[in-house]
């Protein structure tokens, strides 16, 4: 069936002007993301079909790549998937950014919901003012830590860059427990002893679980 067959006020955007966004199903807010589906199938078929099979959470982690392997998801489509769930992401952190990181749990509750349940490690940085406000995070690495990856060069040239007064590194555990392993120790003590020398203050490091985290400066008093 096409849009064009469904009755005019059964289709996505007339029931948003109708009804307002809040009403409408997961599908036909992503239908109207979507604008198009295919000769095969319309695209309120196509939004209920990647939303069955994946879930939104799922679907957001999905990469660019993965998007496209899926039937009727060209380049295009695949991209605008991926910026409907960043710019909702971003949203999200907008609400509590400028908030003062005072212990270990503040950096949880600001990046739990963007690094909890990834299926791969990503490094950030949490810089911050002079009254420990974040003034920007960013990731500077996706995959397995490593010393060889993650370099002080990478991580401190930002900093300098931001003239932030003080970081905090964190990073996510795909398996949900944020015990400290062999490598996450050596990272650690080696990005504190090159803040040290260029006399930047790493105040933490704190990794992220599922639904807890592990600080090295609670649990170490580094």
């Amino acid at each position: 069936m096409r849009i064009k067959d469904i009755s005019k006020e059964n289709r996505p955007r007339e029931r948003f002007q109708k009804v307002g966004a809040s009403s409408l199903s997961d599908a036909e807010l992503l239908a109207i993301i979507l604008q198009k589906g295919t000769k095969e199938e319309n695209v309120i078929d196509m939004s209920n079909r990647l939303i069955a099979k994946y879930g939104l959470s799922k679907l957001s982690d999905l990469s660019l790549k993965e998007l496209q392997e899926i039937k009727g998801i060209g380049p295009s489509k695949a991209m605008q998937i991926k910026a409907l769930f960043e710019f909702n992401t971003r949203h999200s952190l907008s609400k509590i950014n400028n908030i003062s990181i005072k212990c270990a749990k503040d950096v949880f509750d600001y990046a739990s919901k963007r690094l909890s349940n990834k299926d791969k490690e990503q490094f950030m940085i949490l810089y911050l003012d002079s009254r420990s406000r974040i003034i920007k995070d960013e990731v500077i690495s996706i995959g397995t830590l490593n010393a060889s990856i993650i370099h002080p060069r990478e991580v401190f040239k930002s900093v300098i860059k931001e003239s932030a007064n003080s970081i905090i590194l964190l990073h996510n555990h795909p398996s949900g427990d944020p015990s400290p392993s062999r490598e996450d120790n050596k990272i650690t003590e080696r990005l504190f002893e090159a803040g040290e020398l260029l006399n930047i203050k790493v105040i933490d490091h704190v990794i992220i679980g599922n639904e807890n985290y592990w600080s090295f400066k609670e649990n170490q008093g580094i």
